[in-house]
């Protein structure tokens, strides 16, 4: 894929922004059930927030693998960074998020290496 593809990706592909569900709210994660990518914000509206992006990431099945961004029992899966799960947690209230999929996990993984260079994060990794 060249440059000018992985910007017309990133400019024009994602899902709409949508607030973060809270397990606690009832509230549903709307999410590709096949490979993607994900990124969470700070809301539009939170300016006490200096970084605006909080982390990105990649799975083959993105739903589950964004059910692992809380922590247990809210959360699920087996993802290990403690500090990324609580800050998440923490301030759920706070936080948007997007998708976009794609047809093999391969081309998500390569796209979730553009999506890190493209813009800063709390969480980079």
């Amino acid at each position: 894929m060249t440059q000018k593809e992985f910007e017309a990706l990133y400019e024009n592909n994602w899902s709409e922004w949508k607030k973060f569900p809270n397990p606690d709210k009832k509230e549903y994660l709307f999410a590709p059930f096949g490979p993607g990518v994900y990124q969470l914000r700070h809301s539009s509206f939170d300016h006490d927030c200096p970084e605006e992006f909080i982390l990105f990431g990649s799975g083959k099945n993105v739903a589950f693998r964004m059910s692992s961004l809380l922590p247990k029992p809210k959360g699920e899966g087996t993802r290990k960074n403690k500090e990324k799960r609580e800050y998440i947690l923490e301030n759920i209230d706070r936080i948007e998020y997007r998708t976009i999929a794609f047809e093999h996990k391969e081309e998500a993984r390569v796209f979730e290496k553009y999506v890190k260079g493209k813009e800063s994060y709390i969480f980079s990794t």
